[in-house]
């Protein structure tokens, strides 16, 4: 009896494209599409977030406060951050715990949209000279909605992946986060330097890939047939409709969730630390260069520092972007399928506590950004791959409650308390920039330990998931 060999009698065999993404990835046969999509899901949210994000170090670096440096201002503004998240958070999860994954996503990315046609109408030079405060309050909104979006995103795409789908294709699909950030870069830097787009209307231009982001997420909600979100019945969402103090509740459900919390709240505390002092030592170097120049009139020292402080962090979100993708792309899966979640989780804490000490020694522009590219873009790639699998072996559940407020209220917690450190460091201690950078890296240490308990956590996690 002859046997048909022709290539679709294969039911294992893979696509073109799929062989493609196994240069990442192992990529198994009927796997792609849905990869595909989620890829240029994050891909628009990511490059939205870049057109935006740019406006936001310009324009609160012209929002002076009497009596406040460039830095108090831009950390302070960070606290607030954590404020409104406390709202925004316990309102998330009222509606998670009632809608369907993709109403909700859909909703709160309109939400967003709406509010940035809200922005654009009051950016300064446009329809008014410089509204009081605009810049602080789109300060704290950017922050907002640059961790909301994202990590929805992440929840949708850990509920749709098993553990074992997830550890393989979650790296892969990290690639477009990363190389939508460098896109989104790098199309602003173009439209700007060639005149076509005015920046004044890169806060409209931010919708269009949000609302293709929409799109795609319903088309894969589709293809995987998930319709349900945590039940409004289920203990932990009852849990999470609390409205203020929600997030805040939903650490102490389990020694998972609490670890996952410190953990979160101390790599953003140090990494915001770091921020702030990269922003109080770019506005040095300014000052001098003014001075240098003979930048005096208060009129062109304004310009000369925002126009400057715009073009370096141009400039250093690119390298930060670029360094990231070359890891996403070859270091993160391979890193996870060898070296497993403690080696991409321990990544970040021992490349932070090598940086802040080279730059606790040598405190210069050059050595701080160096060192924060190297930070960041880890951050932005091994880590954030490290974060998205620890929630594989828990239940939906837990995903959508735990989730969304780690990755929000604990990531501005971490803000909150770096601008605390201001606070004390700047009017009671007066502190150098070198005794910063130390107390970062003494910081880190405690954040290095806290990490050993969240990597014994996720252990018994997949343990109780698949005991075998």
């Amino acid at each position: 009896m002859a046997i048909n060999t022709a290539p679709d009698a294969d039911p294992v065999r893979r696509s073109g494209s799929e062989h493609l993404l196994g240069l990442f990835t192992e990529v198994k046969a009927g796997e792609g599409t849905t990869a595909l999509l989620m890829f240029a899901n994050v891909f628009l949210i990511l490059c939205a977030y870049y057109f935006v994000k740019p406006l936001r170090e310009g324009w609160i670096a012209i929002s002076d406060i009497s009596g406040l440096s460039k830095m108090e201002v831009k950390a302070y503004s960070s606290f607030a951050q954590s404020v409104f998240l406390l709202l925004i958070v316990g309102w998330y999860a009222r509606l998670a715990a009632h809608l369907d994954r993709v109403t909700l996503i859909t909703r709160a990315t309109l939400f967003c949209i709406s509010n940035l046609v809200i922005f654009w109408f009051l950016q300064p030079g446009y329809f008014f000279e410089a509204l009081p405060f605009s810049g602080i309050v789109f300060y704290v909104w950017v922050g907002m909605f640059g961790v909301f979006v994202v990590a929805q995103f992440w929840t949708f795409c850990a509920d749709v992946y098993t553990d074992e789908r997830g550890k393989r294709m979650l790296p892969m699909i990290a690639i477009g986060a990363t190389s939508g950030a460098a896109a989104g870069s790098w199309i602003v830097s173009q439209l700007v330097d060639s005149g076509l787009v005015d920046t004044k209307l890169l806060l409209l231009l931010a919708i269009i890939p949000l609302l293709a982001s929409i799109a795609l997420t319903r088309t894969v909600n589709r293809r995987e047939n998930g319709t349900a979100s945590p039940p409004a019945g289920d203990s932990t969402a009852q849990q999470g409709a609390g409205f203020l103090l929600n997030g805040a509740r939903l650490v102490l459900l389990s020694r998972f969730l609490l670890a996952a919390a410190i953990v979160t709240l101390l790599t953003n505390w140090v990494n915001t630390n770091g921020e702030n002092l990269l922003f109080r030592v770019i506005q040095e170097t300014l000052a001098g260069q003014a001075a240098e120049q003979g930048v005096t009139d208060s009129l062109a020292v304004l310009e000369f520092t925002r126009d400057g402080t715009t073009v370096f962090y141009g400039d250093f979100f690119f390298w930060v972007n670029i360094v990231a993708l070359l890891l996403q792309a070859f270091v993160a899966s391979r890193l996870l399928k060898y070296g497993g979640f403690a080696s991409i989780v321990l990544m970040l804490p021992v490349i932070a506590l090598l940086s802040y000490t080279a730059m606790a020694l040598l405190p210069v522009l050059a050595i701080v950004k160096m060192m924060k590219i190297a930070e960041n873009a880890t951050d932005y790639s091994i880590n954030n791959t490290a974060r998205h699998v620890l929630w594989l072996p828990v239940s939906s559940a837990t995903k959508f409650c735990g989730k969304p407020a780690i990755d929000t209220l604990y990531v501005r917690l971490g803000d909150g308390l770096a601008a605390v450190t201001v606070l004390v460091g700047v009017h009671l201690l007066a502190m150098s920039t070198r005794s910063f950078f130390i107390f970062n890296a003494s910081l880190v240490l405690c954040w290095l330990a806290f990490t050993f308990m969240m990597i014994r956590e996720h252990r018994k996690a997949v343990l109780a998931t698949d005991p075998a």
